[in-house]
């Protein structure tokens, strides 16, 4: 069982839906095979969240279908 993965070289994007103001950002690190780490942007030496891929799309797709009520 894996606890940790290195991400210090993954590469980082920001969310298309963050503002340009360096408000509340998500990035996500599309780089790593079957994984899909996720860290604030606003603190980048903080901890990131590691999901499957799956589970992070399936997320993604719940996001835009609305099955989340904001």
């Amino acid at each position: 069982m894996r606890t940790t993965t290195d991400v210090s070289a993954a590469v980082w994007r920001k969310s298309n839906h963050s503002n340009g103001d360096g408000g509340d950002c998500v990035e996500v690190a599309d780089d790593l095979p079957g994984l899909a780490p996720v860290r604030d942007s606003k603190n980048p030496d903080g901890p990131a969240l590691i999901f499957p891929t799956g589970a992070w799309s399936a997320f993604i797709a719940g996001l835009k279908a609305g099955d989340f009520p904001g």
